[in-house]
């Protein structure tokens, strides 16, 4: 690509003549090109979960035009010398203080119109966090936890990326055991048949549950009965990570319900 190089530093200039160029910000100066370059963004849809609220989303309300006041995913404008997960993992932490262990790309979501204040393509993550207290930063004025059946109207085309963000995270759920992800270190087969009710929206017979995950060999027993249970106590078990690693190589996890 032609170009012209510029030696100033902090050129952010937007000129409109017979062809149209963009000065963009570089960390050595500035290039002139040929033609117009879209903005990118990252939005991050964040998972939680616990037992009385089932699976949540975590929302954070814009302070700032446009859809100031309305509910959003965290995300935000790429910088120069970083890449996609780079960028929504920092605007996570931005926008809520999390971090998280586990983020997925699973879409790009470019439709012409879909910001108003210019051309905007925005690359989405999905994250599996275990829920906690959270606080709005940067220009997020809040951040909220949501139940997936609750979730408001939202900005921009998020509404559009949630359904692609729930849809993927049920697929990949039949492949990987990301569901431990919003899980204690340790947990019963009934917490674990809950997190599966909750994320696909059905409803398991016990003993088959059980049955299906004992025989994927992917759960440890710890030789601990969880005390915490209402009735009868359970054994409390542990994720089994060597064991579903082999079975990923070999192409033989596929959880079948």
């Amino acid at each position: 690509m032609n170009c012209v190089k510029f030696t100033h530093k902090n050129w952010r200039i937007k000129i409109n003549a017979y062809l149209c160029v963009k000065i963009t910000q570089t960390m050595e100066g500035g290039h002139v090109y040929k033609y117009p370059h879209p903005a990118v963004t990252t939005d991050c849809v964040i998972f939680g979960y616990d037992s009385k609220e089932g699976l949540s989303i975590l929302l954070v309300k814009r302070g700032i035009e446009p859809f100031k006041d309305h509910w959003a995913f965290p995300g935000g404008f790429m910088k120069m010398d970083e890449d996609a997960e780079t960028g929504a993992r920092r605007e996570l932490a931005e926008e809520t203080g999390l971090e998280t262990p586990y983020i997925e790309q699973f879409g790009c979501f470019s439709e012409v119109n879909r910001d108003p204040r210019e051309r905007v393509i925005t690359i989405a993550f999905y994250a599996l966090v275990r829920k906690g207290e959270v606080k709005g930063g940067d220009d997020a004025a809040e951040a909220r936890w949501f139940r997936i059946k609750d979730v408001p109207r939202l900005a921009f085309d998020h509404d559009r990326i949630l359904r692609v963000a729930v849809q993927r995270l049920r697929e990949d759920l039949h492949f990987r055991p990301i569901g431990f992800e919003l899980l204690p270190e340790r947990f019963s087969i009934p917490q674990l048949q809950r997190l599966y009710e909750s994320i696909l929206d059905i409803r398991f017979d016990r003993r088959n549950f059980q049955k299906k995950m004992l025989s994927t060999g992917i759960l440890v027993d710890t030789g601990e009965k969880d005390e915490a249970a209402k009735h009868r106590a359970g054994m409390l078990y542990e994720f089994n990570k060597e064991q579903y690693d082999a079975m990923k190589r070999d192409g033989s996890m596929r959880l079948e319900f």
